[in-house]
């Protein structure tokens, strides 16, 4: 990857060139391309961060076909495109279009349309007459209505754009309807005049939306179509900034009436009326027009300046298209007088000036210098001049109508409201005079063309940049669920495995602004129902409302606004940035209704046209409609906002009914000049229409796909009854191995066939070659086939032999699986039974252990083998009662017997352990007595001759006098022997020691003691109890526990023999029942 070009990040231009250095611990350094060698042009970027640059001169149609697929990549490609007048690039379907600012020859001719009439999308340079086939095509084949939605910011040229789709529709698939298409296209001219205006972005920017709905019947004939407009600034109607122009209708009337009209009409030069001198006062004129004009038509700055230019504009050539517009939607001569009265009207209106009244009762009056103003405003709306002053100047209010005279500043808004008011209406009547020209019979389904400003951002931002924001809002929602989400979902549903495109959802920003109760149009509509509503108290209960919303914050937050107050504005995050919006007009542009006596002046008028438009008994728009509801027409509010909402939520579930298709609109340059591109802008421009995520999810996806049974249909025709017979499925299957594409470039789904971007026009384009190639592509899908059917017919042999072989399996592991579970369930009722048997088989194994010691313990083996026999007589008792079965033996009584035979199994254990103590404590004093008898024998006398070591006296019982001695009194504390009783055993051991005296009281206290021994025996337990408390010496106590020790034996056994005798009787009476 060292020394490989790469792009980063540069606020200007967007992206600038670079190259990478070194890469190390995926961390890359990069430099500047203009760097040359300086330290503070290096750059460290996570390697895995790195936008590398695309191969030289490779710029293909579709950014899904770059090999750098990345942000940086598609600015560059469209940039270099658009420098070599490639003006539209794909990403997908999605076209991207950049305003030339010229006009490119050739690239909207008839043999264009004629050249993209029936091609696939892709298989021609990217174009909008592709999407529009592509849409036409589309709504053929799937019967599903089509919509395109053309959007971009102002000067993007969607206008234009607009126009071209259209016309490729009318002209491409409409010509036998002819008067329809004519119809529709002319109407574009008209709402232009009267929509259109010249702004510091754009010289011909649409200061309203539009929906145009082009009508197909069952034959995909053009039947009919429709035109709904959104939201028109008329805010513009009243002031202008210095350098943009009233709407285009005002400049065309003052340039291209007749001197007769214009002297009826008052009308002199844009300088000498207010709503139009406070802006822009230059017509747009070609050069051959440029001097056509009289001086006395021509203001100021237009003298000094000379005229604006624009290559589709002229101000006196449009003056005569929209004439003639205007006859063919059935508006006669005297319609278009109306209407050219009606605009004087407005502009002589404007003229009127307010001072305070000198009166007693206050209020404002007219100047005299704008008298003559206000008299030919009503002469030309056919409006009594004292009426409309009055009207003017005072309002009636409550039931008892009362009339209250307006302040200054008042009064110049009821003006301004009654001039906005009339235009808005005149332009309900131009939309519906074009929708009535045009011819309607019954449609099946429908062609829209969406025209909508796009995100605006200016440094004064108001309710109209907040409407348009709005409306961005909810289409990007809408371009995020149809292209992003309900793709993905797509791809789930029909069992792709195409990775997820993370995209952030702005449903949070929608409901700040819409929400019924709480949303800031919410909020607005409340404050403009309040007597004495106030901006500034609107703003207050925004942020109070959503203080904590993240989505908004107060102006000062940004520097730029650093100086407007809280309650002046607010600062809303949208998805395409952040714009502050100035709240002072809000109330006021969100009322569309004027008060009592200015709709009874409209009411009153004697121009037809001007009181038809305002006839709620002939409304057909919704703010008449809205007046119709009301009684009377004393209404003194009609919201604009909710107005649109309302537009926009019906237009988006118009959307959603239909196939959708993106053309984006982008604005090369803010000079509005050809062959310049600002990179920063446009990147942009590229973000806020979320491509770089549809680029990652078309390279990830199959953006192209259609029904099995609807291709099936379109290509059946064309191809040999070989390929005729096969169901669908296989039918592509073999077309697509016939013609050699790579297994990645489609994907079968569940009831759709998918395919890469780009990958279905070149299987369109392959099956509508030439004969010869379509016979040698049949020839190769018949082999396939075969080869095919015969591997399937190998795969089923072997998939049945497998079947066989897995019912088999199965069947054998069922019975193990029986076996196991049966094996089971009889463990668990038994299971207490089976640990019982255990237990038996253990303690069979430790009675025999017990035996076998007995063996080497002869003095006790008879009473050893009798309790042994005895428990092992019990145990084989119970082993066989559990073996004859469970049911024959409760477990309540088997876990009694078994308790019992374990507690007697435990005391022959304990009784064999005790035996063999005694057993070597036996051992252990005949040894001793064995060793003291060779050391007596090996003492000899002082003559040499061995003493004899009998004593002279024997004593009986001696044995037993031993035995019953302690044995701690036959030993010292030091381990050594010693004389305990009283020289006894020294006799025995040694008679030459001590004298003849001593041998007879030592024989003597020997006697006492074995005396006392054979008193004990006769004692009961109770006196051995007391007479060992009182024992007077230490032999006496030991005695007396020692015969205690020996009775409680005696005791034990006595009890062993009794349990024994027991058991064997129930043993019997057990067996003879």
């Amino acid at each position: 990857m060292d020394s490989k070009g790469c792009w980063l990040p540069d606020e200007i231009n967007g992206y600038v060139l670079g190259r990478v250095l070194k890469v190390n611990n995926d961390v890359a350094t990069c430099q500047s391309a203009s760097g040359k060698g300086d330290v503070s042009q290096l750059f460290d970027l996570p390697a895995k961060d790195l936008l590398l640059v695309e191969p030289h001169e490779h710029q293909p149609d579709d950014n899904c076909a770059l090999i750098n697929l990345n942000e940086a990549t598609l600015l560059e490609n469209v940039k270099q495109r658009y420098l070599k007048d490639k003006i539209y690039t794909y990403v997908a379907n999605i076209l991207i279009a950049v305003n030339p600012y010229y006009e490119i020859k050739g690239l909207y001719s008839r043999e264009m349309i004629d050249k993209y009439k029936g091609m696939s999308l892709g298989t021609l340079p990217p174009h909008p007459f592709a999407i529009a086939d592509k849409a036409f095509r589309d709504m053929k084949m799937q019967k599903e209505s089509q919509a395109i939605i053309v959007s971009g910011e102002s000067g993007a040229g969607k206008t234009e754009t607009t126009k071209h789709v259209l016309r490729y529709l009318t002209e491409g698939y409409g010509a036998d309807a002819g008067v329809i298409e004519q119809r529709i296209i002319d109407s574009n001219p008209l709402l232009e005049a009267f929509g259109n205006a010249k702004t510091r972005r754009n010289n011909n920017s649409s200061r309203f939306g539009k929906f145009i709905e082009l009508a197909f019947d069952k034959n995909t004939a053009v039947c009919g179509g429709s035109l709904e407009h959104y939201i028109l600034e008329k805010g513009r109607l009243v002031r202008q900034s210095p350098e943009e122009r009233n709407f285009h209708f005002f400049y065309q009337l003052f340039a291209g009436a007749s001197n007769p009209l214009r002297r009826k009409l008052g009308l002199t030069t844009p300088d000498d009326f207010l709503y139009l001198s406070r802006g822009c006062t230059r017509y747009f004129l070609q050069p051959q027009n440029r001097n056509a004009l009289s001086e006395d038509r021509l203001s100021q700055a237009q003298r000094e300046q000379g005229p604006l230019y624009d290559i589709k504009l002229d101000d006196l050539e449009d003056f005569k298209t929209s004439l003639k517009v205007m006859t063919e939607m059935g508006l006669d001569e005297t319609a278009q007088e109306s209407i050219f009265s009606i605009l004087a009207g407005i502009l002589h209106l404007g003229n009127v000036v307010f001072q305070e009244s000198l009166s007693t009762h206050g209020g404002c009056m007219i100047t005299p210098q704008s008298q003559p103003s206000l008299n030919m405003a009503s002469k030309l709306l056919g409006i009594d001049a004292a009426t409309m002053a009055k009207a003017l100047t005072t309002r009636i209010t409550g039931t008892l109508d009362l009339t209250i005279a307006l302040r200054l500043e008042e009064t110049s808004n009821a003006r301004d409201g009654l001039a906005k008011v009339i235009y808005d209406r005149l332009f309900d009547l131009l939309v519906t005079s074009v929708n009535r020209a045009i011819p309607q019979s019954k449609k099946l389904t429908y062609i829209g063309l969406l025209d909508i400003a796009g995100f605006e951002h200016f440094d004064v931002n108001s309710f109209e940049q907040f409407c348009i924001n709005y409306c961005n809002e909810k289409l990007q929602q809408f371009f995020n669920e149809r292209i992003l989400r309900e793709e993905q979902i797509v791809y789930q549903r029909e069992g792709l495995n195409v990775n997820s495109v993370a995209y952030i959802d702005n449903q949070d920003c929608i409901d700040l602004v819409e929400a019924k109760d709480s949303g800031i149009l919410a909020l607005l509509d409340e404050e403009s129902r309040l007597p004495n509503s106030n901006s500034e108290h609107f703003t207050d209960e925004v942020h109070r409302y959503h203080g904590d919303n993240p989505r908004l914050t107060v102006p000062r937050k940004d520097k730029k606004f650093k100086n407007l107050r809280d309650s002046e504005g607010f600062l809303l995050k949208h998805f395409a940035g952040s714009v502050c919006y100035t709240t002072t007009e809000f109330i006021a542009k969100n009322n569309d209704a004027l008060h009592h006596s200015l709709e009874e002046l409209l009411h009153s008028s004697s121009n037809d046209l001007l009181r038809k438009m305002h006839n709620p008994k002939e409304a057909k728009s919704w703010t008449l409609k809205k007046l119709q509801s009301n009684i009377a027409g004393k209404i003194n509010f009609i919201s604009v906002g909710s107005k649109f909402k309302d537009q926009i939520n019906d237009l988006i579930t118009k959307l959603r009914s239909s196939g959708t298709n993106f053309i984006r609109c982008v604005k090369p340059n803010s000079n509005m000049a050809d062959h310049e591109f600002e990179g920063g802008p446009c990147l942009l421009q590229l973000r806020f229409f979320g491509l770089t995520d549809v680029l990652l999810l078309m390279q990830q996806g199959y953006p192209s796909r259609t029904q099995f049974g609807d291709l099936y249909s379109a290509y059946k025709p064309i191809l040999p009854q070989e390929l005729r017979r096969l169901e669908p499925r296989m039918f592509f299957k073999a077309l697509f191995h016939a013609m050699g594409m790579n297994d990645d470039d489609y994907k079968f789904g569940v009831s759709k066939v998918f395919f890469r971007a780009g990958k279905f026009a070149e299987f369109d384009e392959i099956l509508r070659m030439d004969p010869d190639n379509l016979s040698k592509m049949v020839e190769r899908a018949r082999k396939w086939i075969i080869c095919y059917r015969w591997r399937r017919a190998i795969y089923t042999a072997r998939s049945v032999i497998r079947l066989r072989e897995k019912i088999a399996y199965r069947q054998r592991n069922a019975v193990t699986i029986q076996r196991y579970v049966r094996g089971w369930l009889v463990r668990k009722r038994v299971s207490y039974y089976i640990q019982v048997n255990r237990a038996l088989g253990r303690m069979t194994e430790e009675l025999t252990q017990v035996r076998e010691a007995y063996n080497h313990l002869p003095e006790f083996q008879g009473k050893g083998f009798a309790n042994v026999d005895q428990a092992m007589f019990e145990l084989h008792e119970l082993k066989r009662r559990i073996r004859q079965g469970p049911g024959l033996m409760a477990p309540e009584e088997l876990r009694t017997n078994f308790e019992r035979l374990q507690t007697n199994v435990r005391e022959v254990q304990a009784e064999a352990v005790e035996h063999r103590r005694l057993e070597e404590e036996q051992r252990r004093k005949e040894r001793k007595q064995k060793e003291e008898a060779e050391k007596k024998n090996k003492t000899k006398g002082l003559d040499g001759e061995a003493v004899n070591s009998t004593p002279l006296i024997k004593l009986r019982n001696v044995g037993n006098l031993h035995s019953a001695v302690p044995a701690d009194f036959l030993n010292s504390p030091n381990g050594s022997e010693q004389v305990q009783t009283n020289g006894l055993d020294g006799a025995y051991r040694d008679g030459s020691e001590g004298t003849f005296t001593n041998s007879l009281t030592d024989i003597a206290s020997r006697a006492a003691m074995e005396s006392f021994m054979l008193r004990t025996h006769d004692m009961t337990f109770k006196e051995l109890k007391s007479y060992m408390d009182s024992a007077s010496s230490d032999f006496e106590r030991r005695c007396c526990e020692r015969e205690m020790n020996r009775r409680y034996i005696a005791l034990k056994d006595f009890k062993d023999v009794k349990r024994s005798s027991t058991l064997m009787k129930n043993g019997r009476d057990g067996r003879q029942h």
